[in-house]
């Protein structure tokens, strides 16, 4: 049997392909290794569904956010090795696998926007190039975090229109110093930040929301796609909820700067099973 991963920050999409042929599918938490140690991504493993596995997997492929560096894979290898002892491990970053699922075999360049964001050159093999990921506190720009933090930040500052704020006052029950203390002092602000953004999403007809939406998606261009050689010519594909949710201002922002917009999905999971039954 084997096993698949696409993970985020915020969520983890499971496919388990059976000796039948049978695919069985599962949502967990997400985690990040620059974010959590061994132990805690343990801990955070120890869901029902994947302990039910634990002596049945034979391979996991696993791709996921923060796994880039060789330091990193190693950890999350850890991690993934306490639940399933005699698993072949494969790990590998969320980018792969946002690049097997949109662009396939064909040159692309393959964009994360979900509760962070990055981005990458594909020849249709591999990765030629990518933009450094600096995270909720240095970049993920265009993602929820970054979304989520420049909507505190108005309504801290109270430079949001009036009604939005009162209803975000309503809905969230927020106030500066709750917001401080969640930021702040609470475990993943980057998933709290982005928990707004559904809010945002479901106000994108009033011209601030659309706009804090447009605007992101214009700095992740400037810091990211715009930098690639040939991103005019190239189809530009995304994969994550934000980009998905938000498709008719992602592809307005993008047309706006000349861009080929290409699949924007969800999640890459379903391409990524497609891939992995392909090779069996």
């Amino acid at each position: 049997m084997i096993l698949i991963a696409d993970s985020g920050s915020s969520k983890t999409d499971w496919r388990v392909i059976h000796r039948n042929g049978q695919i069985s599918q599962f949502r967990g938490i997400g985690f990040n290794p620059y974010y959590l140690s061994v132990a805690e991504m343990t801990e955070q493993l120890k869901q029902e569904f994947l302990l039910n596995l634990s002596q049945e997997i034979e391979e996991i492929y696993y791709y996921g956010a923060g796994c880039a560096a060789p330091e990193k894979k190693v950890e999350v290898e850890q991690a993934l090795r306490a639940i399933f002892p005699t698993a072949q491990i494969q790990i590998d970053h969320d980018l792969l696998a946002a690049a097997k699922a949109t662009c396939g075999h064909h040159p692309g360049i393959a964009c994360i926007l979900g509760t962070g964001s990055n981005s990458c050159d594909y020849d249709g093999k591999n990765i030629i190039s990518s933009r450094p990921a600096a995270g909720y506190i240095l970049g993920d720009e265009g993602g929820g975090s970054d979304v989520g933090r420049k909507f505190l930040q108005d309504f801290i500052h109270e430079e949001m229109p009036a009604a939005i704020r009162q209803e975000a006052i309503d809905h969230f029950q927020l106030s500066q110093y709750g917001i401080q203390e969640q930021v702040y002092r609470k475990p993943f602000p980057n998933r709290y930040m982005a928990s707004f953004c559904r809010f945002i999403t479901e106000h994108k007809s009033n011209p601030y929301c659309y706009g804090l939406f447009y605007d992101a998606f214009q700095n992740f261009f400037t810091k990211h796609v715009c930098k690639y050689p040939d991103f005019q010519t190239k189809p530009v594909h995304f994969v994550g909820s934000i980009a998905f949710y938000n498709a008719d201002i992602l592809r307005k922002a993008a047309t706006d700067r000349g861009m080929q917009v290409g699949m924007i999905l969800e999640s890459p999971i379903a391409g990524l099973t497609l891939y992995h039954q392909e090779l069996e």
